[in-house]
């Protein structure tokens, strides 16, 4: 009697389908005769693979530069030539595609044969149990970046249903300490700088009336296709007529002025989402405190290819006195050291204002917003965390932060910090457990 792996494969699928986008060209390579093939709901996106040296001939049918993603289970092991295989795949993908591997913990080695010596589990092919380690720096040498890795799966057992929650309680409890039976490593493939991506400017503003014309009088004037679009939330000044007029007074230049009809800065910036219509998108703030000058830099990273999202950071330069008030100085720092903790991603600065990232990673925000049930309630979490789970390589820029001329925050320190917290242990549980659904 042989235990089944229905549960450990259903989990596997769960976890590989937070990479993938519907409107993405995307195959999933898996060894032949594996029992994944009889439950996945993507059986149209399956290549069988002997996953020995013949990789060549059997991913002949496989355009080359077509693919945004390219799934591989259980491969790697199997084959003699990692490089190889890893540089056949680099052909297949489009530019900036990625590469998931999926992997057997090495870990998990011995009781893996031992459960085969007493026949709960069907004999493999002899393997090579490779740590992640070794195959990033062989990736880097078959023109890959190593955007993310980690594991899951600790207790791959239904066991009257309370399997799931045993496993998931451990994934919890030692998430730092990869003792999960599947690796997963995310590769993106390396490209030359690339131009001509078109830019939406997001500003959202509340009671901003005299810092919006000297913020869009220096906002850079781009060569490739951008728009401006305001956001301006229920103000006590004429904030909403200031950027009316700077509508007006520039026709040349694509200019939206939207009136928020939700509260707070995060949906605010959703309902400019909505409207959106180019490539990149790039968040500011409305107080001047980040030079609008540096949104040159902020998008030449990402045309470069050397991300896919870029945050902000005011950590790195000494802050103008005022900027920043010390207790959320203190916040500021503290919600840095957990989301890095969350994302394994050592960001300096969490909540800087200044974004800029590809449009098409909306679709991945909607998702992750879904699987919350507490919210953000600025919208920086949301976007940083989303872009980090669905497998985007997130950097930072340095920028220098100033203190406001005109105006006062709209941060509560305290209610928002709250809720902040709460948003952080609900993001943990997310990050860091299978999917048990229809486990």
């Amino acid at each position: 009697m042989k235990i089944s792996s229905n549960t450990y494969y259903i989990r596997h699928e769960n976890e590989i389908s937070r990479y993938i986008s519907e409107n993405k060209n995307w195959v999933h390579v898996i060894k032949s005769n594996n029992n994944y093939i009889n439950i996945t709901k993507h059986k149209e996106n399956i290549l069988m693979s002997e996953g020995i040296d013949n990789f060549k001939e059997e991913f002949i049918n496989l355009k080359d530069g077509h693919y945004d993603l390219i799934v591989v289970t259980d491969i790697l092991e199997l084959t003699d030539d990692v490089y190889g295989l890893l540089k056949t795949l680099n052909h297949k993908l489009s530019k900036g595609g990625k590469v998931l591997i999926t992997t057997i913990n090495p870990k998990w080695n011995s009781i893996m044969l031992f459960f085969e010596f007493l026949r709960l589990k069907k004999t493999s092919l002899p393997r090579s149990y490779i740590h992640n380690k070794k195959i990033k720096s062989i990736a880097a040498s078959a023109g890959f970046n190593v955007i993310e890795s980690h594991n899951r799966q600790i207790f791959p057992f239904k066991l009257l249903r309370i399997g799931s929650f045993i496993n998931l309680l451990f994934e919890l409890l030692f998430f730092k300490f990869n003792f999960g039976i599947n690796n997963y490593l995310l590769l993106s493939k390396s490209y030359e700088k690339s131009t001509g991506y078109s830019k939406s400017i997001i500003i959202p503003a509340k009671n901003e009336e005299l810092n919006l014309l000297p913020l869009f009088n220096r906002i850079p004037k781009f060569d490739s296709q951008y728009e401006v679009i305001f956001v301006i939330a229920e103000s006590e000044d004429d904030t909403l007529q200031v950027a009316n007029k700077i509508k007006n007074d520039n026709k040349s230049i694509n200019i939206e002025v939207i009136q928020q009809e939700s509260k707070g800065k995060g949906p605010g910036v959703l309902e400019a989402f909505n409207i959106s219509s180019h490539d990149l998108i790039a968040i500011l703030d409305s107080d001047i405190s980040v030079d609008p000058e540096t949104l040159l830099d902020f998008f030449e990273i990402i045309e470069s290819g050397n991300a896919d999202f870029v945050n902000g950071t005011r950590f790195v330069y000494k802050m103008q006195e005022g900027a920043m008030r010390k207790l959320n100085n203190l916040g500021n720092i503290f919600f840095q050291f957990i989301i890095s903790l969350v994302i394994s991603n050592n960001l300096t600065d969490s909540l800087c204002g200044t974004k800029v990232f590809k449009k098409e990673l909306l679709l991945n925000l909607h998702r992750w917003k879904g699987l919350l049930f507490i919210k953000d309630p600025f919208g920086d979490f949301d976007l940083i965390f989303s872009a980090a789970y669905s497998g985007n390589k997130i950097v930072e820029y340095p920028v220098h932060y100033k203190s406001r001329v005109y105006g006062a925050t709209q941060i509560s320190r305290f209610s928002d910090g709250f809720k902040l917290l709460a948003y952080f242990f609900n993001s943990l549980f997310v990050f860091n457990s299978s999917n048990n659904d229809n486990t």
